[in-house]
């Protein structure tokens, strides 16, 4: 006896899911070798925090280690112990430092922590004390005021003679807080304060530049550039297009295809009223998703300071968000669209190659960071290789 199953023809689930989120491995391999010829003669790492912004830390660690990368940064010591495995001869350095418990993960997994406080320093005193000399890095805040020592602490400590001989940092790095702003007077405050502390460590390697630095030019540059949103084809720099190859695309299936008529509303609080008879794609996308609320088109305290919403791409035209976002489902309006033009089961794209992350990002008020981060975990998900696209 069978239950019918035995008859059913192979399905690829991706081409099944409601949600899909397409992975362009080739595309982020080609912008970490384009971050790497900007970055001139100093060496570019990779930074795969918070699941490589979301897109996946083993396929994206694999493909920027087998594109040259050998320098990597991950914000806790379970992303770098993932990391290991995909980067075998790489340098892992945990941007959270290293804490009471800790120890074995980083000795296992050769991790280098990077070592931000007072608190981390003395604890990290007593770990050398007893194992002996291990690789870390020291952070240095010159006016982020969010990790590092202060200049003071970091001078004082590179002059102190007493400190032990099994403490040799291999990498001094800061962080500057307006990287995005070309102009800001704080980068170059940044860059005199960092060369301080640099110059005291003569003969170990600084970091000051992250994806933005990295089009500040060669003064920025020092010896090693750690590109993050850029790799994931996020914009780095305000105010110049991106040159960026888009990486992530995130697309919705429409699960319905309804008419509405002029004068009705549309979604939660019918805060959008119909001005025509209208056709509405129902799409399997939602704020559960990181489709975030503030994306919707009316019923958000955002739309006042933001008129528009969001915009999706479906059979070659935008077409935006209307009414607003929920839990599990987006209304865009294709009144606009030939009517034969699409049909239930299609897809529409949130983001991607036609819909540029940052400008969606930015109808909610927020960041290319923010939207691939906040990706849910119902997307089926596909990665890319050279020549598949």
């Amino acid at each position: 006896m069978t239950d019918g199953r035995d008859d059913l023809p192979d399905t690829d689930p991706f081409e099944a899911a409601p949600l899909r989120l397409t992975v362009n491995l080739e595309a982020l391999a080609e912008n970490w070798r384009d971050l790497a010829r900007r970055s001139g003669r100093a060496r570019t790492g990779a930074v795969v925090k918070a699941d490589a912004y979301g897109l996946g830390i083993e396929d994206c660690g694999l493909t920027l280690y087998e594109a040259g990368a050998r320098d990597f940064f991950v914000a806790a010591a379970s992303e770098g112990e993932t990391l290991r495995a995909y980067a075998p001869e790489a340098r892992i350095f945990v941007l959270s430092g290293i804490w009471l418990g800790q120890e074995a993960t980083f000795f296992d997994s050769d991790l280098v922590p990077v070592l931000a406080s007072e608190e981390q320093l003395a604890f990290w005193m007593s770990v050398l004390s007893e194992r002996g000399p291990y690789p870390c890095a020291l952070q240095v805040d010159t006016g982020f005021n969010r990790l590092g020592l202060s200049v003071d602490e970091a001078l004082a400590l590179a002059g102190d003679v007493s400190r032990p001989t099994s403490f040799e940092p291999v990498l001094i790095l800061s962080h500057l807080h307006s990287g995005d702003a070309p102009d800001a007077d704080g980068n170059r405050q940044q860059l005199a304060l960092f060369r301080q502390v640099s110059a005291a460590y003569d003969g170990t390697e600084a970091s000051l530049s992250a994806s933005a630095g990295i089009f500040l030019g060669p003064d920025y540059h020092f010896d090693l550039t750690r590109p993050g949103i850029a790799l994931y084809g996020g914009q780095a720099a305000l105010g110049m297009d991106n040159p960026m190859r888009p990486v992530a695309t995130a697309e919705a299936r429409i699960v319905q295809i309804r008419e509405a008529r002029a004068g009705e509303t549309v979604s939660y609080g019918g805060t959008h009223r119909l001005a025509r008879d209208s056709r509405l794609a129902i799409a399997a996308v939602g704020y559960a998703d990181g489709y975030l609320r503030n994306l919707s088109g009316s019923g958000v305290p955002l739309r006042s300071a933001v008129p528009a919403g969001a915009f999706g791409f479906l059979a070659g035209q935008r077409v935006p968000v209307i009414g607003r976002i929920t839990m599990d489902l987006t209304i865009f309006d294709v009144t606009d669209l030939p009517p034969n033009a699409i049909h239930a089961g299609d897809y529409i794209e949130l983001f991607g190659p036609n819909m540029a992350l940052d400008t969606v990002a930015a109808a909610a008020g927020t960041i290319g960071y923010e939207l691939l981060t906040s990706l849910g975990l119902r997307y089926e998900r596909r990665c890319l290789g050279e020549g598949e696209i």
